[in-house]
């Protein structure tokens, strides 16, 4: 197995800000609506949406390991590139898709914030036995929970069709959270060589790009629009192309803990932003500001704490590519 540092990787300085800009662009898509309130949008539907930029994203890392002259993944390996955009991209769209009839937009935002606790929970597990795991991880996850609850609306499901639909933001989250863990773990061990970890972004990006489309024309019943609308692929562009740089550039730097704060700070800086721009500022209850004020320490905490020993139940990965 290729080597790995077994330190205590604190955040640099570098690092923390790329976390804090891929928050930001998460946070500008859930304000994407009142940014461009102004053009008139076609939107497409959300899974045929995310074609466009996973599949610039494959493209791109796909033209680096050509240039690079960079191995791909043996065939025996292609699961774990393949799960790791399965996990991230496709697997939660379909299921916050699924509950977007019976869970409200912000109540799934804040949903989503179960992400940071089932990465500290899964990382001794679905993760490298050399990462140090967060001090006070869980309890810094679980607060900025508490947080969002100040924030959020989160009323109990009045019916079985709205606990499903909550049940199915919980499993996105838990998607999210295990295919964070596996490409953290993958970029660690590929981290040696920008080229080689190429590879496997090109085939996660590629799978989820195929795997979405497919999703979209049986789920929601839409064929492919091959002239997708001109704002459509700006922001795809100008917003989510450089997220999804940004996701798997921070992949070999911090660990899956860390990246799974991104969905505490994302909704943070919108509702800031957002109250901001629109002067709604004095117009935020002490409620809402204690929320946020939970959510940020939290989410502070699980990007800063030091670290501690490692625990050694892991799941083996064998990415010898």
């Amino acid at each position: 197995m290729p080597r790995v540092d077994r330190r205590d990787r604190r955040i640099s300085p570098a690092s923390a800000a790329a976390l804090l800009l891929l928050s930001l662009l998460l946070a500008c898509s859930v304000l994407k609506t009142d940014l461009m309130s102004g053009l008139a949008l076609d939107p497409l539907p959300p899974l045929e949406r995310q074609v466009i930029p996973l599949a610039l994203l494959a493209l791109a890392a796909a033209t680096i390991v050509v240039m690079r002259q960079a191995r791909w993944p043996d065939r025996r390996q292609l699961w774990i590139p393949a799960l790791i955009g399965l996990g991230l991209f496709v697997a939660p769209g379909v299921l916050v898709s699924f509950s977007s009839r019976w869970v409200s937009g912000p109540t799934r935002t804040g949903l989503l914030t179960l992400v940071s606790v089932f990465a500290v929970v899964l990382e001794p597990y679905v993760g490298l036995a050399s990462e140090a795991q967060r001090r006070g991880g869980l309890a810094a996850a679980l607060l900025a929970v508490v947080g969002t609850l100040f924030v959020f609306p989160v009323a109990i499901p009045a019916s079985v069709e709205a606990g499903g639909a909550f049940v199915a933001v919980a499993m996105a989250s838990l998607s999210i959270a295990a295919a964070n863990c596996l490409g953290v773990a993958a970029a660690r061990l590929r981290g040696h060589s920008h080229a080689s970890f190429a590879a496997i972004v090109a085939v996660a990006a590629s799978t989820a790009a195929i795997a979405n489309g497919l999703a979209g024309a049986l789920l929601e019943r839409s064929l492919w629009k091959w002239n997708a609308p001109t704002p459509e692929l700006l922001w795809s562009i100008a917003v989510e192309m450089p997220a999804l740089l940004l996701l798997f550039w921070l992949m070999p730097r911090l660990s899956a803990t860390q990246m799974a704060s991104r969905f505490i700070w994302a909704p943070v800086l919108a509702i800031l932003a957002e109250a901001t721009v629109f002067q709604l500022i004095r117009q935020l209850r002490p409620r809402t500001w204690l929320g946020l004020f939970l959510m940020a320490a939290g989410a502070t905490w699980l990007l800063f704490a030091p670290g501690e020993e490692a625990s050694t139940n892991v799941l083996p990965l064998k990415l010898e590519l």
